[in-house]
């Protein structure tokens, strides 16, 4: 490993910044990025709004999920000779959902220090303010794009009890929605935009009614949705038994008994039910 004078590598800062409103950044996070060498920013020009706004005057290089891997060979030599580096996101904290996640784990293979500087997540943000149970929830990251990916995603986890948190975008979700709707029920949940900006937007209540609430509107920001758990005994209708075993078997090629077993256990539905449904359709594609 090549040292500068002193001896030691540089240290990667992970910053958060704020995810809408500039004063909601920390005074450590001003600090760091008014003191290290580099500042690697997902988008330069949405960082130097925040840069400018606090007067920093550090020199920011892009970082980004399409020059990921050559730029993290050159942050990595940089740390190497000594010089300190703060990686940001767009907003909120680096790693999550972002391309920061490759670059901290090539600093763990270098054995570089790397210290978080926490702040803002959209995704704790969201939560803490949603009504819907804190005690035990799990990270899903974005919504996927494609409908039947998205569908997949869905069913995977039809049977999570904790509290599911999604990102989305304004264009995907009311399709994503529907989705939630058809796979997972008509829960609660609660879908935020804009959150801490002048037009944040916070709709509390069950899917059909968030559907009606957001019909017809032309939603802009990034989306945060929380989900309610799974409440009581999981079970699924006739419909959505029939579509999980077709993906199972015609899509993903599994056999009649690996299907059953896997949708049973998903849905946590009787096997004598799933395989009567698994037998029509296995005889339908004869």
């Amino acid at each position: 490993m090549r040292l500068n004078n002193s001896g030691t590598p540089g240290t990667l800062y992970i910053v958060s910044t704020p995810i809408g409103n500039l004063e909601d950044i920390t005074l450590r996070a001003l600090k760091v990025l008014g003191s290290v060498r580099i500042i690697a920013a997902e988008d330069t020009r949405h960082t130097q709004k925040l840069l400018h706004h606090y007067d920093i005057h550090t020199p920011q290089t892009s970082y980004h999920d399409h020059n990921k891997e050559e730029k993290a060979a050159i942050l990595i030599d940089k740390l190497k000779e000594g010089h300190d580096i703060a990686l940001v996101s767009d907003a909120g904290t680096p790693g999550i959902s972002d391309p920061g996640y490759y670059l901290i784990n090539r600093a763990i293979e270098e054995n570089i220090k790397i210290t978080p500087i926490p702040g803002p997540t959209a995704s704790i943000a969201a939560l803490s303010i949603s009504g819907l149970p804190t005690d035990a929830f799990v990270f899903e990251g974005f919504m996927p794009a494609k409908k039947a990916a998205r569908q997949k995603k869905l069913r995977e986890i039809s049977s999570e009890r904790r509290t599911i948190i999604m990102f989305d975008t304004p264009r995907r979700v009311s399709s994503s929605l529907e989705d939630i709707s058809e796979i997972l029920g008509d829960r609660r949940i609660v879908l935020t935009r804009e959150l801490t900006k002048m037009f944040e937007e916070v709709i509390r209540d069950r899917v059909s009614n968030v559907m009606d609430k957001i019909s017809g509107r032309s939603l802009k920001g990034e989306i945060t949705i929380i989900i309610e758990g799974a409440q009581g005994e999981i079970t699924a209708d006739v419909a959505d038994l029939k579509g999980y075993l077709e993906m199972l078997i015609q899509k993903e090629g599994l056999s009649l008994k690996d299907a059953v077993s896997k949708a049973s256990k998903e849905l946590n539905l009787p096997k004598s039910k799933v395989y009567r449904e698994a037998l029509k359709i296995h005889k339908a594609v004869k």
